[in-house]
């Protein structure tokens, strides 16, 4: 007779194989952390609906009720901003993408280049981002099958013109645009001015920095107060110096029975004033996790690089080793920004990455909590110890200019 502690054995087994299989399958898939618009920020109303979708239109509710401030500021800023990750556009496709007022078709040729065209066929308006066909070196419209060259956008090709001809009229607008460490950027710019470059993080493309995972964010507030957080140094002990653990709502954050352990932040912000990069600007931060605020058992310095009105290079120095998060920003409407975190970092620090990722996500929230709900003062009332807030809005102002559409140009949101 099978002895029964053989079976409780094989079983027991079976039991850990499958655990340490999930394990290891989660440990080396990339983290993908997403959160929608009413999903932060918003706990006080979920928690008096019993229903999600009530909750949601009570939140949306809100959200035109709110107060979001006067005279803010052009709500699409100049400069490189992300349109997509690279991972969105494989070769040979076509995508459409509706930001920035602007409503983009975003292909990658067969061969592997990325190009941004206005989305609408100029023959009786088809949206060539649903639907539209890469061929070679040019994107076919779905509607007629008009053809339009990836290197200027002129149409190359009407399949069914006896004569050949092709209207001059009939081309489409080519964006520029890039593609840096993982991320497709277009220059947006009101006046047309020439883009300056956009700075590549060389461990990133030689392979030393291993893409490990990212997390997504929809936020209402204007584009300019996310970026404003890395000059409002005070901020920092105020909303991220409670224990973590007490998690991203911070009705909640200072409970008891986490002061044993607080994050502690020093730091300061400065606008670069090198000829030629004025579009750049810098943060030292020092983050240290202390015990009874008295016991420093962790440290981590940070070298922030502010590169125009939404793109942020974030190089961290922490006993694990050196790693870069990536952050991009880009206004899907006037008030409602996408922000993506990109998380990098060297060969082997899987499980390291996994609590990198959740902390930082739990920190952000913190601030999306704050961002949903304020609303923008253009005069703020500031102490000199304030004096980085006034300095940034100084320096985040080069990026409009007298063609910006305003919010009193009665933009469609």
């Amino acid at each position: 007779m099978f002895p029964i502690y053989q079976l409780i054995y094989s079983i027991s087994l079976g039991i850990l194989s499958i655990v340490i299989f999930k394990f290891v399958k989660w440990l080396l898939t990339p983290y993908n952390w997403i959160r929608d618009i009413t999903d932060i920020g918003y706990n006080h109303i979920h928690e008096s609906y019993k229903s999600k979708n009530s909750a949601v239109l009570a939140i949306n509710r809100l959200k035109r009720l709110r107060n979001v401030g006067d005279k803010l500021p052009p709500p699409y800023p100049n400069g490189w901003l992300s349109v997509a990750e690279s991972t969105s556009v494989r070769a040979g496709q076509a995508i459409s993408v509706d930001v920035l007022g602007q409503n983009f078709v975003v292909f990658r040729t067969e061969s592997g280049e990325v190009h941004i065209f206005d989305a609408y066929c100029p023959h009786l308006g088809a949206n060539l981002g649903v639907g539209g066909i890469v061929k070679g070196d040019c994107i076919e419209c779905p509607f007629h099958q008009w053809s339009f060259r990836a290197s200027d956008g002129e149409c190359t090709n009407i399949p069914y013109s006896t004569s050949g001809f092709v209207p001059k009229s009939s081309k489409l607008k080519k964006w520029k645009s890039c593609e840096v460490n993982g991320a497709i950027f277009v220059w947006h710019h009101a006046e047309d001015d020439e883009p300056w470059e956009l700075p590549v993080v060389k461990e990133i493309d030689s392979g030393e920095w291993c893409y490990y995972g990212r997390n997504e964010f929809l936020i209402s507030c204007h584009i300019q107060e996310i970026p404003e957080n890395g000059a409002d140094v005070a901020h920092l002990n105020a909303v991220h110096g409670p224990n973590m653990l007490t998690g991203s709502d911070i009705r909640y954050s200072r409970q008891p029975w986490a002061s044993f352990g607080i994050h502690s932040w020093n730091a300061q912000w400065s606008a670069c004033t090198e000829e030629n990069k004025q579009h750049l600007a810098t943060m030292t931060l020092t983050h240290s996790i202390k015990l009874f605020n008295k016991i420093e058992v962790s440290s981590m310095d940070v070298n922030v690089r502010q590169v125009g009105p939404g793109y942020v290079q974030l190089f961290i120095t922490s006993s694990f080793g050196r790693f870069v998060i990536l952050q991009t920003v880009v206004p899907v409407e006037p008030l409602v920004q996408r922000v993506i975190h990109r998380f990098y970092l060297p060969k082997g620090l899987a499980l390291f990455s996994k609590f990198t990722i959740w902390g930082e996500s739990v920190m952000f929230e913190r601030d999306m909590m704050i961002w949903n709900n304020k609303r923008y003062i253009d005069t703020p009332c500031l102490l000199k110890e304030d004096r980085a807030i006034k300095a940034f809005r100084n320096w985040f102002s080069q990026f409009y200019s007298q063609n910006s559409k305003s919010f009193a140009n009665k933009l469609d949101w």
